[in-house]
């Protein structure tokens, strides 16, 4: 069975092709490829949800058939079409749910609407190293920091997430308050590298509060206070703001992770999503896990972005297992907010 994955919820244009052959567990990535639009929204310091749409017409079909000839496929090979139905930028969704409906209908083949944060949940499935059910996942990307226990596909508990601002927004705010520029997040962490994370003292929200929910709210508040006492001393002190914000939201997410694994009795941690690329969460997670003999997986770093392989492998994992069908139906509806809890 050969997926066709396609990926347009906010602002990167993915296409992949994966396939699952009987007998084998996880599907193989044939071939993606990925455009990002980070240049075309830099000038206006965030996503404009329009142009993200407009530039989504413009690169999916030329990817789709640049997937293809990577993997040496024709479009008749295809066997299901899967598209990320949410959440995410209904313009930007509808572009991929429109293609992918009309390239099934014209096929004559089936499609499936895939959940983005399942995409990246099940993301390290594709790496050199991938995890075995069950495992408790942490969740990081810009819009949800969610740590979850997977006992298979679509068997998802919700232990705790953000209550406000997820670890994506506290990296990408801060970085703001401290005039670096869009994408904020890697920005900050690449600054981070030249400075001292205990040069300030920064909150730790949530971290002592007996459950497994984030607040990142409070710690944006706390740099810009930290920000306006420095004045004119920011430029010079900025290096070390930046270290000591890494560190207070590694270290949220670090032990919140370990707490979650403890008790629930795992020994296998997963991270997923655009933040599980930062090199100071993955040094701080391994070491923790390595201590406590706890396995822990990544997706590979070109994976932790938001792509078309990790829409093609859920639905590929989604039919494997018999828990979904696809559809011959071409009439297709988006779901700019769906929470993960409302599949199964």
């Amino acid at each position: 069975m050969i997926v066709l994955g396609i990926e347009s919820s906010c602002d990167e244009t993915g296409v992949a092709l994966v396939e699952a052959a009987a007998g084998t567990q996880v599907p193989v990535l044939r071939a993606h490829a990925l455009h990002s639009q980070i240049d075309m929204h830099q000038a206006y310091g965030g996503v404009v949800p329009e142009l993200a749409s407009r530039d989504h017409i413009q690169r999916v079909l030329p990817l789709t058939e640049q997937v293809l000839s990577d993997a040496g496929c024709a479009l008749a090979d295809i066997d299901v079409v899967a598209y990320t139905r949410g959440p995410g930028l209904a313009g930007a969704l509808l572009v991929g749910a429109g293609v992918a409906c009309a390239l099934g209908a014209a096929l004559s083949r089936p499609v499936l609407g895939v959940h983005h944060l399942e995409g990246h949940l099940l993301s390290p499935f594709l790496s050199s190293d991938p995890p075995q059910f069950p495992f408790i996942a942490l969740l990081v990307s810009g819009g949800h920091t969610q740590l979850m226990r997977v006992d298979g596909v679509g068997r998802y508990e919700l232990l705790g997430e953000s209550i406000d601002d997820a670890a994506g927004e506290a990296f990408d705010k801060s970085a703001k308050l401290l005039g670096l520029g869009y994408p904020g997040g890697p920005a900050l962490s690449r600054l981070a590298e030249q400075g001292d994370a205990r040069a300030f003292k920064l909150p730790r929200p949530l971290l002592h509060s007996g459950d497994l929910d984030f607040s990142f709210a409070g710690l944006k508040t706390a740099v810009l206070t930290q920000a306006k006492k420095l004045g004119d001393d920011l430029e010079a002190r900025k290096a070390d703001l930046a270290a000591a914000t890494q560190a207070a939201i590694v270290d949220v997410l670090v032990r919140k992770s370990i707490d979650a694994l403890e008790r629930n009795g795992m020994n296998r941690l997963v991270v997923a999503g655009g933040v599980g690329a930062n090199k100071s969460l993955r040094a701080e997670l391994s070491a923790a896990c390595r201590k406590r003999g706890v396995r822990v997986h990544y997706p590979e770093l070109h994976l932790c972005t938001d792509n078309g392989a990790m829409i093609a492998l859920a639905g590929a994992m989604r039919l494997q297992s018999g828990i979904e069908k696809a559809s011959e139906v071409y009439a297709f509806d988006v779901k700019p907010r769906w929470p993960l809890s409302e599949i199964s």
